[in-house]
């Protein structure tokens, strides 16, 4: 099947509105690749000393083969992923490692410009062109996200100004001096730039119109925020470390669910406890299989994002099909007395009340036998009005989640801002 046919085969199932299934494209790309998966690999000639490939045949037999994790990665330290021999390899890259075994994703140059082309259209979706001028402040380095923002940039054809993180000071000069179009940045750091911009007062003298957020989920009150402040449209991308990077999905103007790259990448969501592939529209964690990918092939490579598939088209026109917001980690739960909770639950709270602002903190310790849980929250009430407000919250949250809280209200910039992501949930009991 040519690529031009699959396009015109996609647009059609979009149109008649079907769940998104497994195409002609994905199945083939997907019957190819695992033909030979077992000779290039290591990772999965082990993994799948036992199966027989040659049987799988159809989207019903392909999920019956077992999930991948990080963990698996790990165990393959450093190169066992690797699926071309070495003179192919180009680059790494690298997870932050923070948690354990660093894993690491070998790329050919196809792999990088395949990554690109992904980018550029993430870059589009926004209504970017080649007349902006981007400025990035995600990391450069093993980690994935500046360089993938760069090169999206570069083939765009637009001005990249590839700051990097930190230094505040100098970023805001640059903004202002090359008058920035696009900020590029994790939603923390794009807060602290924010709330930097109101407090010297130089928010005309940018000349900021976009926003491209990715890296950490946030809530609807922080995105309010941050656009508010900063006056830009704000785009969420999204991406990780092991499938390429940033760059694999993103918002449309529309704002209801993120536009994935469908001819690259093959997307299940599946019941995190169970592995069965839930319908569209449930919420699940997102599974994906690279299609394209020749350094590290990922197959049913679970990535802990909660997600659903939004089925049906999108109002922008799209033939794109999109999974939700990330609304949390099936490793972001956390469990107190007995109930299990996410830090969206939080988000969602907080939103219910106009006088708290957008940053939180939660601590959770163990004192006299017990579990306690403490909300931080920042806002602008005087000192005075603050108690009846966390009194509220308190009750609030005891009627959605039936678990009492001790909500403690704090200044605005009372809470630590970062300039990479921001730690919100904090448990001491271990």
């Amino acid at each position: 099947m040519t690529k031009d046919s699959y396009m015109l085969r996609v647009s059609k199932v979009q149109i008649l509105g079907d769940n998104m299934k497994m195409n002609d494209y994905q199945l083939e790309t997907i019957l190819r690749n695992l033909s030979t998966i077992k000779d290039r690999s290591p990772f999965y000639q082990m993994k799948y000393k036992d199966i027989d490939l040659t049987k799988i045949r159809d989207q019903k037999d392909f999920e019956t083969l077992p999930f991948s994790d990080k963990s698996d990665l790990r165990e393959v330290y450093p190169l066992g992923l690797q699926a071309v021999p070495d003179k192919e390899v180009v680059r790494i890259h690298s997870s932050s490692g923070t948690t354990g075994t660093p894993v690491i994703i070998p790329y050919t140059k196809k792999d990088v410009e395949d990554w690109a082309i992904q980018f550029e259209r993430c870059y589009r979706m926004a209504g970017i062109t080649e007349m902006d001028r981007i400025h990035i402040t995600p990391g450069y380095g093993l980690w994935t996200a500046g360089i993938g923002f760069q090169a999206g940039a570069e083939r765009l054809g637009a001005m990249a100004i590839p700051m990097g993180p930190g230094n505040t000071e100098k970023q805001l000069k640059m903004m202002v001096d090359l008058q920035s179009t696009v900020l590029c940045a994790t939603s923390s750091y794009a807060l602290l730039l924010s709330e930097e911009i109101q407090k010297r007062g130089i928010r005309d003298k940018l000349a900021l119109k976009k926003g491209v957020i990715g890296s950490e989920r946030w809530g609807d009150k922080m995105r309010k925020r941050i656009a508010g402040e900063l006056g830009v449209e704000l785009y969420d991308i999204y991406g990780l470390t092991e499938i390429y990077g940033p760059g694999i999905g993103i918002s449309c103007s529309y704002k209801n669910g993120i536009h994935v790259w469908d001819d690259y990448l093959y997307f299940e969501v599946i019941n995190p406890k169970t592995g069965e592939v839930l319908p569209d529209g449930q919420v699940g964690e997102l599974v994906i299989t690279t299609l394209r990918k020749e350094g590290a092939p990922l197959i049913r490579y679970r990535t802990h994002d909660l997600t659903r598939i939004i089925p049906g088209d999108c109002p922008c026109g799209s033939r794109f099909p999109r999974i939700d917001i990330i609304t949390g980690r099936t490793d972001d739960m956390i469990k107190v007395k007995g109930v299990n909770m996410f830090p969206a639950q939080f988000e969602e709270l907080i939103a219910k009340f106009p006088d708290a602002s957008s940053e939180y903190q939660v601590m959770i310790d163990h004192l006299e036998g017990k579990d306690h849980l403490t909300l931080f929250f920042e806002t602008k009430l005087e000192q005075e009005k603050r108690p009846q407000l966390e009194k509220d919250m308190a009750k609030e949250f005891k009627e959605m989640v039936n678990i009492t809280i001790i909500p403690k209200a704090v200044n605005i910039g009372d809470l630590p801002r970062s300039e990479k992501k921001t730690p919100r949930i904090f448990d001491n009991r271990y």
